[in-house]
């Protein structure tokens, strides 16, 4: 067990604590921003919707938790003029990470140049150091091998992580998607060890020994010293919760009141 508190402590300062529910309101986000310096470390960033970023920023300063928020979400739309100035307004509001929908259809329809051409537009907006994170969403693209190429697609325009998925779709995070995004991750630094670029699974990422699996897959495939707040988040709302019941030694599954 030792063994998993050490994973849910190594996991809970990769924590981007997220509310994107449709029924969000301020009084949620307080309650968030609150949430996210524990007795046992911070979070990395909060990721909220775009209307709420100049409040998460007021909340957390001084705190060093990030401000992340989302564009072309969730539906990864081709109004790139919008997106760009959804961009702007955002970093305007205090937005540290921008986690952009890739138009993920566009791609999928074959019209590559359309996807990297907004991808590339939304980081010429952005300025150092704040970061382009892009959404893939890997349960609607499906095919592995367009899954590999929309990798290569964000990375070549200039991702500073990719993102499995918005949440918002059937199948969100997945351990397979996991691994050929971060073959692809690989795959870029080999040709120039230079650039980082994290990764992110969003969706779906409730338990700690959830949070194990995709570390183990990044410490298999980057190495074992390659994973920080740097390089690799998870998306989620309940994780955090899961990981400090972990580390504190509460049980989450309690079977003595189960009556068998």
């Amino acid at each position: 067990m030792s063994d998993m508190i050490e994973i849910a402590a190594r996991a809970l300062g990769l924590v981007d604590l997220t509310n994107l529910n449709d029924d969000c309101t301020a009084a949620d986000i307080t309650k968030l921003t609150g949430r996210t310096v524990t007795s046992h470390g911070s979070v990395a960033a909060v990721c909220v919707w775009p209307r709420f970023v100049a409040q998460a920023a007021k909340e957390l300063r001084g705190t060093g938790v990030k401000v992340a928020t989302v564009v072309n979400f969730p539906n990864g739309g081709e109004d790139t003029g919008a997106v760009v100035a959804e961009t702007m307004q955002a970093l305007a509001d205090g937005a540290d990470e921008i986690d952009l929908v890739m138009p993920y259809r566009a791609l999928c329809e074959g019209r590559k140049g359309f996807a990297e051409e907004q991808i590339i537009r939304v980081k010429a907006a952005i300025p150092a150091p704040a970061l382009l994170k892009v959404i893939l969403e890997t349960g609607e693209i499906k095919d592995p091998l367009l899954i590999h190429a929309a990798s290569n697609l964000a990375i070549g325009a200039g991702a500073d992580f990719i993102k499995t998925s918005t949440g918002k779709v059937p199948v969100n995070a997945t351990l397979e998607a996991a691994e050929i995004m971060l073959t692809a991750i690989e795959e870029a630094r080999r040709d120039n060890a230079e650039r980082v670029i994290g990764f992110k699974p969003a969706g779906g990422i409730k338990t700690a020994e959830d949070a194990a699996a995709y570390l183990a897959l990044a410490d298999k495939i980057m190495g074992q010293n390659w994973v920080s707040a740097h390089t690799f988040r998870f998306g989620a709302s309940g994780l955090l919760d899961a990981l400090i019941s972990v580390i504190e030694g509460q049980e989450i599954v309690d079977h003595s009141h189960h009556g068998y």
